[in-house]
């Protein structure tokens, strides 16, 4: 946690964030760090499995989900836990958000990789009444993910974060597009939904191609942003010169997420 004195964007002094190393989240924090970790090196293992069982690496039955899945969400809740250190919300409520946040962490890569050594589709598969209710959970537990990540998107833009010159607008500015990826990975899971309920469960499988690219570029927003913040502060350059890189670097990945928007457009 931040123990230095804070300034805002213009110099000013600041008072420190609500949740500054407040010791209430500190079991919270520590809980989500090894949960990342674990899911990481969840990942890690299928990755070996996959090296040693071959099998193909695309398609809905493929080890690629278990590994990809386990980088990223543990990635993500890492990032989250950190990131949100610099919001300015309650400390009950961000570490029972955060221990939400982990818990369905868990729920979907467990999912995905309980279908991954069953050898079935882990999404959209309504072929038994156990897929379909490995399916059903994990389309829930993709809702209580967008509410979890919202309210710390709002949370963000409602009060400036603190921290670092250039970290407000990189939590803000990795939320703002982290709720693009939730976005269209709901619209992956509604419309392999709606062709699995009128029959098309093979064209369900492939539907999501599109809009892969635009789920995988806008995700990880928020923690690139901000550890660049994070690490320009190490710098001897000044505040003004940081900020302007910050505010060059989410130039760019907002234009990788609109090249990535326009193909999916092009391609659905």
């Amino acid at each position: 946690m931040e123990t230095t004195k804070l300034t805002r964007e213009d110099g000013t002094a600041e008072r420190p964030p609500v949740v500054a190393a407040t010791a209430g989240d500190r079991p919270a924090e520590r809980l989500c760090h090894t949960v990342g970790l674990l899911l990481i090196l969840s990942g890690l293992v299928h990755l070996v499995v996959f090296a040693a069982d071959g099998g193909p690496w695309d398609g809905p039955v493929s080890w690629r989900k278990p590994v990809t899945f386990g980088l990223s969400f543990g990635a993500t809740l890492i990032a989250v836990t950190w990131v949100t250190s610099y919001l300015r919300i309650g400390s009950r409520l961000r570490a029972l958000l955060l221990v939400v946040f982990a818990a369905d962490c868990v729920v979907e890569v467990g999912g995905i990789t309980l279908q991954a050594w069953r050898r079935v589709p882990s999404h959209l598969d309504m072929e038994t009444p156990f897929d379909t209710a490995v399916s059903m959970t994990l389309a829930v537990g993709g809702g209580v993910l967008v509410v979890l990540l919202t309210l710390f998107a709002v949370a963000s833009f409602r009060h400036r974060p603190a921290g670092p010159a250039g970290m407000a607008l990189a939590v803000r500015s990795g939320f703002a597009i982290l709720l693009v990826a939730l976005s269209s990975g709901a619209a992956m899971i509604a419309r392999g939904v709606v062709l699995t309920r009128t029959g098309h469960q093979e064209a369900a499988y492939h539907s999501t191609a599109s809009l892969k690219p635009l789920h995988g570029v806008s995700l990880h927003a928020v923690l690139v942003l901000p550890v660049l913040a994070r690490l320009l502060s190490g710098t001897s350059w000044s505040e003004t010169v940081r900020r302007r890189i910050v505010a060059a670097a989410t130039g760019c990945y907002v234009a990788a997420v609109i090249g990535a928007g326009v193909w999916a457009v092009l391609t659905y």
